[in-house]
């Protein structure tokens, strides 16, 4: 299995591992008494796989720490009947993009050997901003700042963090012209629904790239071997983009953007995981309530 850099500083987590590949040293293929054809009909998904690996994307000028995300095989019922589409899904992205815009902010961080930056969005109007727990995890006592839509920027203290669930909560002094962001209700959200990521990706604030749904319920190893479900999108989301917002068409969060999948130490390739927000909430309360 090849490894790729990454694209960000250390630590690293656990390489990413396709499901139905054998979790052995790579290229050995497990025993079969099927002898050639079995054999060949392995071939492609090994190949398939070769040097796939989902990685942490808040790199940014210094490179921000990463860790790798391992999706895990989700069984299907060929049986089961898809959902209704949801009623009334507006496509208008770019009313969406005016809506979302002004409560994303960059962040900045300042560490031991230079500067790593991503993205954040507004949690509430008391100057709570939610980010990744990557973002800000190898800040190592540096300055923590943001950047907002207006180019102001604003020192932000970590109120907590999350490793567990990548997500982490800084505060800012309240300001006009850092709205909060609406939050999206999953249980009506669809596969397939148009979807913006907004964030810095390489640095460049107020970025949006549209996408959908591919999957909502897609199950990753984040913050090492914990597995837990996330949201998959096509979306394109790069290093930078680390924390901030995938919103529907009505400018809701949906997701906090985590991780992506690379070959060989390549780009986005369209699939991207983000963190779902029901999830991200909880816990930024909860990180709030003991600040």
């Amino acid at each position: 299995m090849t490894m790729t850099t990454g694209l960000g500083g250390s630590p690293r987590g656990p390489e990413f591992l396709s499901p139905g590949i054998d979790e052995r040293a790579a290229g050995v293929p497990p025993a079969t008494a099927g002898g050639a054809p079995a054999r060949a009909a392995r071939r492609w998904p090994l190949v398939a796989a070769a040097g796939l690996t989902v990685v942490a994307i808040s790199a940014g000028t210094g490179g921000a720490a990463g860790y790798l995300a391992a999706p895990e095989a989700t069984p299907t019922d060929p049986a089961a009947a898809p959902p209704p589409a949801a009623p009334g899904v507006p496509s208008d992205l770019v009313g969406a993009a005016a809506r979302a815009l002004p409560g994303v902010v960059s962040v900045q961080v300042r560490t031991g050997s230079g500067g790593a930056s991503g993205s954040g969005f507004v949690f509430d109007d008391r100057g709570h901003i939610v980010t990744n727990n990557h973002v800000v995890a190898a800040r190592g006592g540096g300055a923590v700042s943001v950047v907002g839509s207006d180019g102001r920027r604003l020192t932000a203290e970590v109120v907590g963090t999350d490793p567990s669930s990548d997500i982490a909560v800084l505060r800012v002094t309240p300001s006009a012209a850092l709205r909060p962001l609406d939050r999206a209700d999953l249980r009506a959200t669809r596969v397939g629904e148009p979807v913006l990521a907004v964030g810095s990706p390489l640095g460049l604030s107020g970025t949006v790239t549209a996408g959908i749904i591919s999957a909502l319920d897609r199950p990753v190893r984040l913050g090492g071997t914990v597995r837990q479900t996330a949201v998959q999108t096509d979306a394109s989301i790069n290093p930078g983009n680390s924390g901030g917002p995938l919103v529907n068409a009505r400018g809701e969060v949906v997701g906090v953007n985590t991780a992506i999948a690379t070959l060989e130490g390549g780009g986005s390739i369209g699939i991207g995981f983000a963190v779902p927000i029901d999830r991200a909430a909880q816990v930024a309360t909860t990180l709030i309530g003991r600040g």
